[in-house]
């Protein structure tokens, strides 16, 4: 599961081989950093034009096709007779189809911000870093708090899709013990169990999510 790949990498960065190992042992960066460079902040120009089309691309995409496409063509794209290893295909799918959606929640955000403190930013003399870090930017994550947790608990979710092609999840565990005859008996146990491990961490996410926003006042004017 995602949680799963976040645990894994400090390992596979220790462990690379090569600039592409080495660029997906960063996979939560790049999924902060890709959600951020696609948002679409500067309109009129060629990168609002290609971040707008990628995203309609890729949120027109079921997330498993995305994933069966991750693995069949991830190869095409290095040298010939080098191997991407599934597991490192299917997060770098997951990484482009959950900063897709990303990247429209921060857009979201930030059109959300009134044009006046654009501009008493620009009266102050700031450059478009200075504005972003200090003015905009704790504004619009303030804003997006209750959107981007539930991108988070929908995301956690759907990573169980990660079974279907062929990874050993959550999902996958369960169904492997459902299909040894020895374990027959506890088919509806386990369904359940796994039903309470996904509410429980969905839950807690969410209440923590409830707590942020009532410490910062977030709907409170």
């Amino acid at each position: 599961t995602i949680w799963g790949f976040a645990a894994t990498t400090p390992e596979l960065l220790a462990n690379s081989r090569n600039w592409f190992e080495t660029l997906v042992a960063f996979w939560p960066i790049l999924l902060l950093v890709l959600g951020y460079t696609l948002q679409q902040v500067f309109k009129g120009n060629v990168v609002a034009a290609a971040s707008t089309a990628m995203i309609e691309i890729v949120r027109g995409v079921p997330l498993i096709t995305l994933l069966f496409m991750a693995i069949i063509m991830a190869p095409f794209f290095l040298s010939v007779g080098t191997e991407v290893p599934k597991p490192y295909a299917v997060i770098i799918g997951y990484t482009i189809f959950a900063s897709a959606y990303m990247a429209e929640l921060i857009r979201g955000g930030l059109q959300a911000i009134p044009q006046g403190q654009y501009e008493a930013a620009d009266a102050l003399g700031l450059n478009t870093l200075q504005k972003m870090r200090f003015i905009i930017f704790p504004q619009a994550l303030r804003i997006l708090i209750p959107a981007l947790v539930g991108s988070f608990i929908g995301n956690f979710k759907s990573s169980s899709l990660v079974s279907i092609v062929g990874l050993m999840d959550l999902v996958g565990i369960v169904t492997a013990i459902i299909n040894n005859p020895q374990w027959l008996g506890l088919k509806t146990d386990l369904y359940y169990g796994m039903a309470i491990f996904y509410f429980l961490v969905s839950f807690a996410m969410s209440t923590y999510s409830r707590r942020l926003e009532a410490k910062l006042g977030v709907g409170v004017h």
